[in-house]
């Protein structure tokens, strides 16, 4: 479909509906962030670090995690059986390259994972904008280049230049998951580089508000992205790092899928379902049956992938305390099982894809 005719059909105001709902929670949930975060580095409190890595840990394991696999399950039922394999064998093959690269070369491996992240907050923020309040604002495909570079790297960029020191411990304490002291070769280059992401992100807001506000003018869709774009910096600002990231993919990415899936049209089924066909059965029974063996499912995969990347790893913690080491385990685990997430996901299901919007 051409930009043009999909921004033009999506401009309309949120609608009064159950969409709307988690739309305000996001914002609601990081403004209050914001705000308290704010009022708690103006009393001079410091939040403990383990404090803030059990908040993390709280999020994007017992909180966001299970949105993930319902992306995936949502996305596979009623497809083709096919289909869903091909679609298995490419998610596990992303995966296995993800960690030949993390044992070959852990610096590279972490400058692909923080893409990561700001491909799916970037990318995945854009589908939303896109199903819900519009993006009539956004014309061409270097806005829509724009507005996902900016919506994603408030999520990586913002922390970099806002948290230095915090960012670059944990960025060690990751690397030496692989390779210990691994990352000393290039810190000497940290100093350099901050100002240059700051510099740069700034200019990318710039232009994408800029040329946001000339091809849309004064119009909801631009208020609000507008509105939600200088709070997402704000937040990354505000709320130190680890609690930030940690907090931000259940209570924004996470929610605001929810606000998609809940306002767009049924996706296109291929047949009958292949492996996920009990789920649509008309016995409620079978389908709840269904639903627990995905997740069951689900759960033996995903706990196998990350036994056996801690036992595969030199040093699983990272040479940190265990909430510490976690935080560091996890966020590498994570961006391994997410690249595939956006990549096959995404990016290689042109027909629905995890972000569907018709």
């Amino acid at each position: 479909m051409a930009v043009g005719n999909e921004t033009a059909i999506r401009e309309r105001l949120v609608p009064d509906d159950i969409s709307g709902v988690p739309l305000e929670l996001s914002r609601a949930a990081l403004l209050v962030l914001t705000v308290a975060f704010l009022g708690i580095r103006l009393a001079d409190v410091t939040v403990p670090l383990t404090v803030q890595a059990g908040v993390y840990l709280l999020g994007m394991v017992a909180m966001n995690l299970p949105h993930g696999g319902f992306e995936h399950v949502d996305n596979l039922r009623r497809r083709a059986l096919a289909f869903q394999g091909r679609y298995v064998a490419l998610y596990l093959g992303a995966i296995g390259a993800f960690v030949g690269l993390f044992f070959l070369a852990p610096v590279a491996g972490l400058a692909l994972a923080c893409g990561v992240a700001v491909a799916k907050g970037g990318h995945g923020g854009l589908r939303v904008m896109d199903a819900t309040y519009g993006s009539g604002h956004i014309q061409s495909r270097l806005q829509r280049i724009l507005a996902a570079a900016v919506r994603g790297g408030t999520v990586m960029v913002v922390p970099l230049v806002a948290w230095p020191d915090t960012f670059h411990s944990f960025s060690a304490i990751m690397v030496n998951i692989f390779e210990p002291g691994g990352l000393a070769a290039v810190s000497s280059y940290f100093e350099v580089t901050r100002p240059l992401f700051a510099g740069g992100f700034a200019l990318l807001v710039a232009a994408h508000l800029g040329l946001g506000y000339w091809r849309g003018g004064d119009t909801r869709s631009f208020r609000v992205d507008a509105a939600e774009t200088l709070l997402l910096v704000a937040y990354f600002v505000a709320v130190p790092v680890v609690v930030a990231v940690g907090l931000y993919f259940p209570l924004w990415y996470s929610t605001r899928q929810v606000a998609r899936t809940a306002e767009v049209d049924a996706e296109p089924a291929d047949d009958s379902g292949g492996l996920l066909a009990p789920l649509e059965a008309d016995d409620p029974r079978l389908a709840a049956l269904g639903a627990w063996g995905v997740m069951l499912a689900g759960a033996v995969v995903t706990g196998a992938l990350a036994a056996g990347l801690w036992v595969l790893s030199p040093m699983p913690l990272g040479g940190a305390g265990l909430l510490i080491g976690l935080v560091a385990f996890w966020s590498i685990f994570v961006s391994i099982i997410a690249l595939p997430h956006v990549v096959v996901g995404s990016w290689l299901d042109r027909e629905r894809g995890i972000w569907y919007v018709p």
